[in-house]
């Protein structure tokens, strides 16, 4: 990791993309600002056979992805504090895979915008104990059918998040949270832009307790969408849904126990509700997992009911100091919700960060 530090004025800040915030805060300036790099490579090899013909999913594959990250933070003369990271895929063609802006203002709390991702409401969608991946993401099965795990997406790019200072309680810290995107489930505008779909607006909320002395943890989240494009379409008025997530996370010595449920609806057209329950154990380096998720769907005005998806998913991990040795074996049945898809995955990789 390279660190660089400087004693600059906002000027320097600018350089990383943060000049809207300077006309914001003209008045003061940064007393320093740190710059840092960091990185990781890792190389995958997976097979995979299910019940469909698309050779993107069924075969073998050697892959890699490489990743580079970029952190810049300051302090300015009335106390507050700037944040921005990147993370670029430097595997191919260079793109911003998740970029973030923070402002933290002390007592009042923390602004953040998330122009790529990072979102708090998004941040909760899947809090399992894993040792590896979710039980969906190591399956690359290609349908959205078998992600159970949706709560914030409609507010996770070109939004922004208030997050009140943690609070303790009788032993009880609470910490909470509103994202607000005026373009829902659409990536952020460019500046000095909008959005060319009129997707309409969505409105997250999030409430997280821990108990300070059990590693008990209970969290809660809502989120509102209203689709204009949708709302204004006379044949097809299906412009507001919600979605609502609850977890309960446990952990002492090396034992991670979560469970969680999620549901969605969308006004005419279809409900869909998840569960997800994982546990993971950790001996000095030595991680293993098992966790499974099941998602059930509900088609508004249809004759017949859908069949529930259910993934399954075995891991484990060795740390061998910035060298990560990671296997999942994956499996879900009735993929995308069809009676009898099965599909299977196996996957090796090693991980290395720097």
């Amino acid at each position: 990791m390279n660190k660089l530090t400087k004693g600059n004025k906002m000027n320097n800040i600018k350089k990383i993309g943060l000049s809207a915030l300077a006309g914001s805060l003209a008045m003061v300036s940064a007393n320093a600002v740190e710059y840092t790099m960091s990185g990781g490579m890792v190389v995958t090899m997976t097979n995979g056979k299910g019940d469909t013909s698309t050779e993107s999913v069924n075969g073998r594959g050697l892959g890699s992805a490489t990743d580079l990250s970029f952190n810049a933070s300051g302090e300015l003369d009335n106390g507050f504090t700037v944040g921005y990271f990147m993370g670029v895929d430097t595997h191919g063609a260079l793109s911003n895979t998740s970029s973030q802006m923070t402002i933290g203002m002390g007592s009042l709390g923390t602004l953040q915008y998330n122009n790529k991702f990072g979102s708090k409401s998004n941040g909760i969608d899947d809090i399992g104990a894993y040792a590896y991946n979710e039980t969906w993401d190591g399956l690359n099965t290609g349908l959205a059918g078998d992600n159970p795990s949706w709560f914030g997406a409609s507010s996770n790019g070109g939004s922004v998040d208030y997050r009140i200072p943690a609070t303790t309680f009788e032993g009880v810290t609470v910490n909470a949270s509103v994202t607000y995107d005026p373009q829902a489930s659409t990536a952020a505008a460019s500046k000095g832009g909008v959005s060319a779909t009129n997707p309409g607006s969505s409105t997250a909320y999030t409430l997280q307790f821990t108990e300070d002395t059990t590693g008990i943890e209970i969290g809660l989240g809502h989120e509102d969408i209203n689709d204009e494009q949708s709302k204004n379409n006379a044949a097809n008025k299906t412009g507001t849904s919600n979605a609502n997530t609850g977890y309960i996370k446990y952990a002492v010595g090396g034992l991670s126990l979560a469970y969680q449920m999620a549901n969605e609806d969308k006004i005419q057209v279809a409900a869909r509700e998840s569960t997800m329950i994982s546990a993971a154990y950790t001996m000095g380096d030595l991680t293993f997992s098992y966790g499974e998720s099941t998602i059930d769907k509900e088609d508004l005005g249809a004759t017949t009911s859908t069949v529930d998806v259910e993934n399954e998913s075995i891991q484990v991990a060795y740390v061998m100091g910035a060298m990560t040795v990671s296997g999942a074996m994956s499996e879900t049945k009735n993929s995308n919700h069809v009676a009898g898809n099965k599909f299977e995955q196996n996957t090796l990789a090693v991980s290395f960060a720097f």
